[in-house]
């Protein structure tokens, strides 16, 4: 049950202090399923009510597309229903680059103080207490890859910055930019690690110290918020779609994660292949065999697949390897005399449309199902799997990822594990949604599907 008396002493306790530091607004945000975040803000001298009996959303937004169109399902109730969103007080942020605002997730209950069957953050908080149940923890983190244009020329990534792929020169043309990002994450405490110019015209990334998966998964929404509202502040605009043209280089979501016991990381240091322990290499293989569906979850718009290419380093074939940027599973095993802390695996083929709870959880439940079946990972691949024949891949029983979202979905709906772990209604709702975005876009061409989603995430 919800201590709402707690929550309320602890709600002013906080007031005071946030008054002292600026602020008089906070921003409560959620992710919806079609990978959204959206939001509801409250004055400040709101917030101990807020924490305590929550603020009051609607249920249909479970069923939001990023057309901002409601899709029907078999668990909507269209407009009928009401959720409470309640603060997560303990995550709650000072934004250092808008003043006079704070930002905090929430968590979604219904009316009587019961957890929602289909709140994404709460289903990333179950997975994180059965890992735990089985004696172990995970860290995971982000890649943030975005492109900026300028204001003025928003559909154009040139017109932002160019000059060569990872070249200094887009480093010191936006250099002011880069250092007041930097530093207003670090101030709200994302722990940026490293950023610096991609591929593409206009494109950046970012990299952030890896948390506990609720956390990273924060760290995710509010790293991008951030993005978009501080290129604003430098008349920019910016964009994480999975594919801003159709000829271009798209942005992924790259996830990075690792299991520990205790204070030993299970990713390193173990008899099987490249120092993994047991429970790592059936933890990694659970993901590898669902792929399929987990793409569903990481890279669920149609805009998705058509950043999916071969030799584009998105991983597009069920393989892993040792620092094989060309497979979905990459093992990042450090340098040498690190490795204890540095292993992790990281996944490629997802981007940024993802919602990174459900994301997170997902990885989790299909890792601890690998660790269930005590999965073995297949021989590691330490070429492009596209250079390979068709006879080759065969042989070494690889596979291509899904085509078309469609194709994710099926394979989402047919996997008993995630289904199970999700939940019916859960995992009903977001194929409904899912399935509405395959509808709108179904004879769509590749401008047309790039041109509409170019600024919708």
């Amino acid at each position: 049950m919800v201590n709402r008396e707690a929550l309320t002493a602890r709600a002013t306790a906080l007031t005071g202090e946030l008054r002292a530091r600026g602020v008089e607004l906070v921003a409560l945000t959620f992710v919806d399923n079609a990978g959204i975040a959206r939001v509801k803000a409250v004055p400040l001298r709101t917030l101990p009510s807020a924490a305590a009996w929550g603020v009051g959303a609607s249920k249909s937004f479970d069923f939001f597309g990023s057309d901002d169109v409601i899709t029907g399902g078999e668990h909507s109730l269209g407009p009928v229903g009401d959720l409470r969103l309640h603060p997560d007080l303990d995550a709650l942020t000072v934004l250092a680059g808008q003043p006079g605002w704070a930002w905090a997730p929430v968590t979604k209950l219904d009316q009587e103080g019961e957890p929602h069957p289909q709140d994404p953050r709460a289903l990333l908080a179950t997975a994180v207490d059965r890992l735990a149940a089985r004696g172990h923890r995970a860290r995971m983190s982000f890649e943030i890859e975005w492109v900026i244009t300028d204001a003025g020329a928003p559909d154009d990534p040139t017109s932002a910055t160019a000059g060569p792929a990872y070249g200094y020169a887009r480093l010191s043309e936006h250099a002011d930019y880069l250092r007041t990002l930097v530093s207003t994450l670090d101030q709200q405490g994302a722990g940026v690690e490293q950023i610096h110019p991609e591929y593409a015209d206009g494109q950046f990334e970012l990299s952030v110290t890896a948390a506990d998966p609720v956390r990273a998964a924060d760290v995710a929404v509010l790293t991008k918020e951030t993005i978009r509202a501080l290129s604003r502040q430098h008349g920019l605009k910016a964009s994480f779609t999975p594919k801003f043209a159709p000829a271009g280089v798209g942005n992924g979501g790259h996830v990075h994660l690792s299991v520990w016991d205790g204070a030993r990381n299970l990713f390193s240091g173990g008899e099987r292949v490249f120092g993994l322990t047991p429970v790592a290499e059936s933890f990694s293989a659970g993901i590898l065999r669902r792929l399929p569906a987990l793409l569903a979850i990481g890279a669920p718009s149609v805009v998705s697949y058509l950043r999916l290419e071969p030799h584009h380093w998105a991983g597009v074939y069920t393989a892993w390897g040792l620092e094989n940027r060309e497979t979905p599973l990459r093992l990042v095993r450090g340098v040498a005399g690190n490795r204890d802390s540095a292993a992790n695996l990281e996944v490629k083929c997802f981007d940024l449309t993802a919602n990174p709870y459900l994301l997170a959880a997902a990885l989790l439940f299909a890792g601890m199902a690998g660790a269930d079946e005590k999965a073995s990972l297949p021989e590691p691949l330490d070429v492009d799997p596209g250079t390979l024949t068709e006879e080759e891949r065969a042989a070494r029983g690889i596979e291509r990822l899904p085509l078309r979202l469609e194709d994710a979905v099926a394979a989402f709906e047919a996997d008993k594990d995630l289904a199970a772990a999700f939940g019916a209604p859960l995992a009903r709702t977001i194929v409904d949604v899912r399935r509405a975005e395959i509808e709108r876009f179904a004879l769509a061409s590749p401008e047309e599907i790039t041109e509409a989603q170019r600024w919708r995430h």
